[in-house]
């Protein structure tokens, strides 16, 4: 029996950042080493950030990674490090290096690339095959397999052939991006593996924002039955430190019922033959599992958060019209960048309820937030004078609405340009899959925080912040008025469209989950509905296309993750 220690560096990169995310690497690695550490695992693509795209279409960037992992190779002493980095040998591979003693002792070239929904693997990288054979790392006397994010995922991947050639212990790298509920299904198939194989799994993830994306980190450790051992939290930077007790596993493998494997013996690379002796062992840590609207919101934070202060911003305005879709993104942005760095702007029309200006301010007070009222009464109706000519004997219409959206996605952007703010718009997913928004006007925007939230989880989201505060953050009468963009005389949202609790269904079967309107009918939604509605999913790609980039949390978001042609006959 052997008692590894090992530290999984669930680090924030910046993709580009090499310095930077040098130094967040080699930070780690010392208070690994000063913990008496065997090893310790970094993301997948740690020294550039993941994922890099075209970055590392340019010569001159691989070649500063390469330059950059020299840089932590030479940090390294006893302590072994695993380092994702873009390996270059004729062609580019998504690589793993382990380091130790001041260099390179050897690379893992990621096997199987994802290229489907937000992966674009196979555009950048060639993958690992049977010409560069595996190799086992004898660490702390333990012999240790590497793999990198989806290697694992595949039952007769990597993993199961290097356990088949003797490692004892693997550990995968990952920048394994999030949607809703998939850590526990990420959890179980982990555990699954380390079973199957009977070696013991250590699996390190990113924890950022990029952009559309957010990645989880949670971290973990299981033994070769497929306990787990050990798991970092969600969406928080963390050096995970666990002792994992290696035990000859020879009994559990000839008696498994499929048989065993008889895989030729793998090329040995000797780093370390003891492990670090220590009086105690380490303490376990398994971080709590957040609720499904706790990990959603800390989602859309970390991702807010990252885009912003990533693309050199401090401050951030959204315009708070007292509704719940800015409510939530003021919320969000608080517990993003602190109050002091939200402002928000009340923008009433002769149109506006007393009631949604009085929520927003009673908000604004609660959040501990700036706000100022800019009423757009005097540029709408400068608006209506300048084009009454033109608009000569054409009743009023849509036209009109739009044209107060327009004013305050104007309003917003002076006072962006102004003062460095970033505008935070506030369409939610339900919205901007049925083109329910104001292209010009309400899109107008940096970062779309809840573009891939739908109506109805907007609602538990406020619940949630409410609850998470053992307060009344929120008020009530937000919950509870009937949706409205206030744009004409007591409009509301169900006289342009159902009622999200029957819209939302059906978004979700029609985006999400790829149905067609055929079999979403079939499903039992009203026919006349579903055709409407996907309809104008099908006639809005053109304004989705033009929208800020926001986070993904669905298995399936606009953006990068669904690409459907704008010009499209297929209904």
């Amino acid at each position: 029996m052997t008692r590894l220690r090992i530290a999984l560096a669930q680090i924030n990169p910046t993709v580009g950042d090499l310095d930077g995310n040098v130094a967040k690497i080699c930070a780690a690695y010392d208070q690994a080493e000063e913990a008496g550490c065997d090893i310790v695992a970094f993301p997948e693509l740690a020294i550039t950030g993941y994922p890099p795209e075209d970055l590392v279409l340019k010569p001159g960037f691989v070649a500063d990674n390469l330059a950059a992992l020299a840089k932590v190779a030479a940090r390294t002493r006893r302590c072994a490090a695993v380092v994702g980095y873009v390996a270059s040998d004729r062609d580019l591979y998504n690589a793993a290096a382990v380091c130790s003693a001041g260099e390179v002792m050897g690379t893992y070239r990621k096997r199987l690339l994802p290229n489907y929904a937000v992966f674009d693997e196979a555009r950048y990288f060639t993958p690992g095959d049977a010409s560069d054979p595996y190799e086992l790392y004898v660490i702390g006397g333990v012999k240790v397999g590497i793999s990198i994010c989806e290697d694992v995922w595949s039952p007769t991947g990597p993993l199961a052939e290097q356990a088949a050639g003797g490692a004892e212990l693997n550990i995968n790298i990952n920048g394994s991006p999030f949607h809703a509920g998939k850590a526990g299904t990420r959890e179980r198939m982990l555990a699954t593996r380390a079973a199957d194989a009977s070696c013991a799994l250590a699996y390190v993830n990113q924890v950022c924002g990029q952009d559309e994306l957010v990645f989880d980190g949670g971290s973990m450790v299981f033994d070769a039955d497929g306990e787990l051992v050990a798991r970092a939290a969600l969406f928080q930077e963390e050096l995970l430190i666990t002792d994992v007790v290696i035990e000859p596993v020879y009994r559990k493998r000839l008696l498994d019922p499929r048989g065993r494997r008889t895989e030729e013996p793998m090329r040995v690379v000797m780093v370390s033959e003891q492990p670090v002796a220590h009086a105690e062992p380490a303490p376990t840590r398994l971080a709590p599992v957040p609720s499904a609207d706790a990990e959603l919101y800390d989602a859309l934070v970390l991702g807010t958060r990252d885009y912003v202060r990533k693309n050199g911003f401090s401050d951030v305005v959204i315009a708070l019209s007292g509704g719940i879709d800015s409510t939530i993104v003021a919320c969000v942005a608080v517990d993003a960048l602190g109050p002091d760095h939200v402002h928000g702007i009340s923008m009433p029309s002769r149109y506006s309820s007393e009631g949604s200006v009085t929520d927003a301010y009673d908000l604004a007070e609660r959040l501990g937030i700036e706000i100022r009222t800019i009423p757009i009464e005097p540029a709408f109706a400068s608006y209506l004078d300048m084009l009454a000519p033109s608009f000569d004997g054409k009743p009023a219409d849509l036209t009109e609405e739009n044209l107060q959206s327009r004013i305050r996605g104007t309003t917003l952007m002076a006072m962006s340009n102004k003062f460095g703010w970033m505008v935070l718009t506030t369409g939610n997913k339900s919205e901007m899959a049925v083109g329910y928004f104001t292209i010009y006007g309400d899109s107008v925007g940096g970062y779309a925080v809840i573009k891939d939230v739908l109506k109805t989880r907007v609602y538990d989201l406020c619940r949630h912040v409410n609850e998470r505060a053992g307060q009344m953050i929120i008020n009530e009468s937000v919950l509870t008025k009937p949706p409205s963009a206030e744009l004409r005389p007591d409009q509301r949202d169900d006289q342009s469209l159902p009622p999200y609790e029957v819209l939302d269904p059906i978004l979700r079967l029609y985006v999400e989950d790829d149905r067609t309107t055929g079999e979403i009918i079939e499903l039992g939604h009203d026919e006349a509905i579903v055709r409407r509605i996907t309809r104008l999913v099908d006639i809005n790609e053109y304004k989705r296309r033009q929208c800020p980039p926001g986070v993904k949390v669905s298995t399936k978001a606009f953006g990068k993750d669904r690409r459907l042609p704008i010009t499209n006959g297929y209904r």
